[in-house]
């Protein structure tokens, strides 16, 4: 009975990166958790799945949710008790710091970096299986609003770090449009923010076609246009928004809380932040700050990086109110632009820092210590695995992109030696206080 081959393929919107890209995704996240560390900001790790029931409550998302379920279920499981892959960090969160209240310490810092699942159609940019990696502040009752000026400032040095070319991390509140809208005496904002939220992609007259559309005066409709241009690298967005002659408790307010946010980012080099009152996101969900960031050597991308303030993280579980303030970072997005851009520093196909070569199957035993001694160092230490011409060592080195080769000696009294696979340089060494 011959063999079924079968060919091998992917499943479509689940990402798979060769040894030399993943290397890069590493270092990626590496650099992202100790920026979070440095901060204070503590690591957690929630299950993959939720009850399906606590994922459907943020409705939003209901047709992109996973099911769990296992193929041979007994018959008398019930399906109302089904789980499901989370799509978010949020509703983890929630739960997880419902649960563990009385364990946790106030303001919980804390930052999460796991794959999520989302059942989209895939292309560019989007995927059904993904990184995302996010920090909440949260706080009993209050969360002090210097908090949403760490948080974009975290960000910055994360995507400055990460060089991935020039970029801007647009700021808003919430409460300066809502209050706005009140103040001009609009009832239901809703279709304002919608117009708003467009205002980039299609542009100021056919915004305001679209507020006009909603019922708005032609006035009240430039009002409305006038403010989403607001954009400032500094806080002289306030006496914009004040210019406009409109008096409301809640707009002072979102105007007091942004200027402080812009103040307290004063340190950031000109440019990576500005105050943008086009930035709505969500209306139900944030109540104040607000961030979008977009690369702008391609804004129509979207955002790749982006949060707010909220005003309950866990009323559904808890008898208690717990406000914060979050942003994320979606990688895998971000990530795979580079990567398809050839924008990734991408260099070695290995962590290896150095390769011992072997003289000879004899010298098995001296290489190994060789290897122990440097590893013993710090160095990622890989030795030979048989016993070949140094010709075809020193190519293997090459071809995975290992910088330092080592020589331990072939006769005995002989020294060590090492050579720089970049300028072809080889000298006498003691791996005992060797440095590269």
């Amino acid at each position: 009975m011959s063999k079924q081959i079968y060919k091998p393929r992917p499943v479509t919107g689940f990402p798979e990166w060769l040894p030399e890209v993943r290397l890069v995704e590493q270092r990626w996240m590496d650099h992202i958790r100790r920026t979070f560390e440095s901060y204070g900001f503590c690591s957690i790790e929630t299950p993959s799945i939720e009850e399906l029931d606590v994922l459907r409550a943020k409705g939003e998302v209901d047709k992109e949710i996973y099911v769990i379920e296992r193929l041979h279920k007994d018959e008398n499981e019930k399906g109302d008790t089904r789980l499901a892959l989370h799509f978010d960090q949020t509703v983890p969160l929630a739960r997880y710091v419902a649960q563990h209240f009385n364990e946790l310490d106030f303001p919980f810092k804390r930052y999460q970096m796991q794959k999520v699942w989302r059942g989209e159609r895939p292309q560019a940019g989007r995927f059904r299986e993904f990184y995302q990696c996010d920090i909440d502040v949260i706080g009993v009752d209050n969360v002090p609003i210097h908090f949403d000026s760490e948080l974009a400032a975290i960000m910055v040095d994360i995507l400055r770090g990460l060089n991935i070319g020039p970029f801007q991390m647009q700021i808003s509140n919430r409460k300066i449009l809502m209050g706005l809208c009140a103040g001009m005496g609009i009832e239901d904002p809703t279709p304002v923010t919608r117009a708003v939220d467009k205002i980039e992609k299609i542009g100021k007259d056919e915004t305001k076609k679209l507020l006009i559309d909603a019922g708005l005066s032609n006035d009240n409709a430039q009002k409305i246009l006038t403010f989403a241009t607001i954009k400032t690298t500094d806080t002289s967005f306030v006496g914009q928004v004040i210019d406009l002659g409109v008096n409301n408790e809640t707009l002072a307010q979102g105007l007091a809380e942004l200027a402080s946010v812009m103040d307290h980012l004063a340190h950031v080099e000109t440019g990576f932040v500005v105050a943008d009152l086009s930035i709505v996101r969500g209306l139900d969900y944030y109540t104040g700050t607000v961030y979008e960031t977009k690369l702008l050597e391609n804004p129509g991308f979207g955002s790749i990086c982006s949060g707010g303030r909220y005003e309950d993280l866990a009323g559904s579980y808890i008898n208690k109110h717990l406000p914060g303030v979050g942003i994320s970072i979606g990688l895998s997005r971000l990530f795979d632009y580079m990567r398809i851009n050839n924008k990734l520093d991408i260099k070695a196909k290995c962590p290896t820092d150095i390769l011992v070569c072997l003289p000879n199957e004899d010298k098995r035993a001296l290489t190994n210590e060789t290897a122990r001694i440097l590893r013993a160092k710090g160095y990622n230490v890989e030795t030979y695995h048989a016993d070949q011409k140094i010709k075809k060592q020193l190519g293997y080195a090459e071809k995975k992109g290992i910088p330092f080769v080592w020589f331990p000696p072939f006769e005995e009294g002989q020294p060590h030696e090492v050579k720089d696979m970049t300028t072809g340089d080889q000298s006498q060494a003691d791996p005992n206080t060797w440095e590269k």
